[in-house]
């Protein structure tokens, strides 16, 4: 396949590289996706789990959804796609970020650094009050909602809620990596989620050459310069010459 040899010459040529991944690369490690079939939106109301609203009319109800959820998520690992990037990372430094819209933390515990995380993270804790911020203890011994350590009040989910704005500098540091990125990878994303939809579109429009690895097409299949019609781990694989 021309296409996909050119892309492993890209990727093994450039110096930047920038990746966004969704929650198509956490699939494959047993975390529900949202919008596909049997995805979390089917069988709960993200008006009552994910707004700011949901969590001011009935807070315990909201860390208890989230406490199950933060229990699936410690109980997963990263799977090939994961480490496959975290290898690339290795390979790359300081020219390499990956930004990306899970909560999970499965790219660090992969072993990826240079990670951004657009919507902020399932494992911690953020006082509604005043910002601090901890790391949620082991699900076994966690009794939700939790208090703050410093100021005693209520705790929320450390996560960017629908109408929320990003974490401070986070969409800034991810577009600038777009924008100088040699090569672009866009992972299990349906690339309908803005801000981060448009970043695969920044790098394309600065020159950078733009890689898709999704089982369907999205808004930014048109313009990508390869489309892999895979999921995140067997065409992560397949790009870089991996063992799936």
């Amino acid at each position: 396949m021309e296409g996909l040899e050119e892309a492993r010459a890209r990727i093994e040529q450039a110096s930047r590289v920038a990746v966004l991944t969704g929650a198509g690369i956490s699939a494959p490690s047993g975390i529900p996706t949202f919008r596909d079939p049997g995805g979390l939106w089917e069988n709960f109301r993200l008006e009552d789990y994910a707004t700011p609203e949901g969590f001011a009319k009935n807070p315990e109800e909201v860390w208890r959804w989230y406490a199950w959820r933060y229990a699936r998520v410690r109980q997963a690992k990263p799977n090939p796609a994961h480490h496959l990037l975290a290898e690339l990372e290795a390979q790359k430094g300081d020219g390499f970020l990956l930004v990306t819209q899970n909560v999970d933390g499965l790219h660090q515990r992969a072993g990826s650094k240079r990670v951004v995380e657009l919507h902020g993270s399932i494992l911690r804790a953020r006082c509604t009050r005043c910002g601090h911020t901890e790391p949620l203890p082991p699900p076994e011994s966690f009794e939700p909602p939790p208090r703050c350590a410093r100021c005693g009040t209520l705790m929320r989910p450390d996560v960017v809620w629908f109408g929320e704005l990003l974490p401070a500098g986070a969409l800034e540091k991810a577009q600038a990596a777009f924008a100088h990125a040699e090569v672009a990878l866009v992972i299990g994303t349906s690339a309908l989620v803005e801000p981060a939809a448009s970043l695969g579109r920044l790098s394309k429009m600065a020159g950078g050459y733009l890689i898709e690895i999704n089982p369907e097409p999205t808004p930014l299949t048109p313009v990508a310069d390869l489309s892999l019609r895979e999921g995140a781990v067997e065409g992560l694989a397949r790009l870089l010459k991996a063992q799936a």
